[in-house]
């Protein structure tokens, strides 16, 4: 538990394109570092801490996700959001604050997240519409897109299907639900008129999960997909993983606070 006595909730939207991921890392760009700078400019406070309900990769884009801050003492940040989105230059936005009781845990509270990755054909697309949505060539159509991608929906061992790091024991994770659809979200002048989407569900994802179920979605078959999960322990060759850019933490949904 935090030993600060004082905790806020914030709700965040960042465009990962600039950043090299959330988590800090020394002379990169990251969200979490800019956040806490802009935050100890602005309450003027170097003894807070900070967690993110997300660790989103680099180029990983965020719609909905949450911060919790733990200070220690009381501050209006309802009167500096303004301030502190100034601050934060357009490319991070804290949507709104509400204090929480310091025994609030973020990340276990977490109950479901869904990524939605944008992608389109090469062809008839404009460059400026690459900051969100990937134009990659892939082989199937959307109606078998969906087929696909219900073969992951479930209980499963993602162990082919991440990039593993030795230290990780648990591949298995739950998903709740994968839907191939065409949407109009992105309006530009430079965006696709429709944009493919895949969305995927669940509570919580292993490094390049995501991305790597969207490239076997787009190319794969459904036997190919079927083995690894099957039999994730056998050493397959290592799955592509679809470019960051597509993809985007779409929605965060909490358990009830208390």
């Amino acid at each position: 538990m935090q030993s600060k006595p004082f905790s806020y909730l914030f709700s965040i939207s960042y465009f990962g394109a600039r950043f090299k991921g959330w988590a800090k890392q020394p002379e990169q760009p990251t969200v979490e570092g800019k956040l806490e700078r802009v935050l100890r400019f602005v309450i003027e406070d170097r003894s807070f801490t900070l967690i993110g309900s997300s660790r989103t990769d680099s180029g990983v884009s965020c719609r909905k996700g949450y911060v919790q801050l733990f200070v220690e003492e009381e501050i209006e940040f309802e009167v500096l959001l303004e301030t502190i989105n100034v601050h934060l230059g357009g490319d991070i936005r804290l949507e709104g604050v509400e204090p929480i009781t310091r025994d609030f845990n973020l990340i276990q509270s977490v109950r479901q997240k869904t990524y939605r990755y944008f992608f389109n054909s090469p062809l008839d697309f404009h460059p400026f519409a690459s900051s969100f949505v990937s134009a990659v060539p892939f082989s199937n159509s959307l109606d078998q897109m969906q087929d696909l991608a219900n073969l992951f929906v479930g209980v499963h061992n993602f162990k082919a299907f991440c990039q593993a790091a030795s230290t990780k024991s648990s591949f298995e994770r739950s998903v709740e639900a994968v839907s191939v659809f065409v949407s109009n979200d992105l309006t530009s002048p430079f965006a696709p008129a429709q944009v493919g989407v895949i969305e995927v569900v669940g509570q919580g994802f292993l490094h390049h999960q995501v991305r790597k179920m969207v490239y076997a979605i787009w190319n794969w078959n459904a036997p190919q997909i079927q083995e690894r999960l099957e039999n994730p322990e056998a050493d397959w060759p290592a799955v592509p993983t679809a470019p960051a850019h597509g993809l985007v933490l779409w929605d965060t949904v909490l358990e009830k606070k208390s």
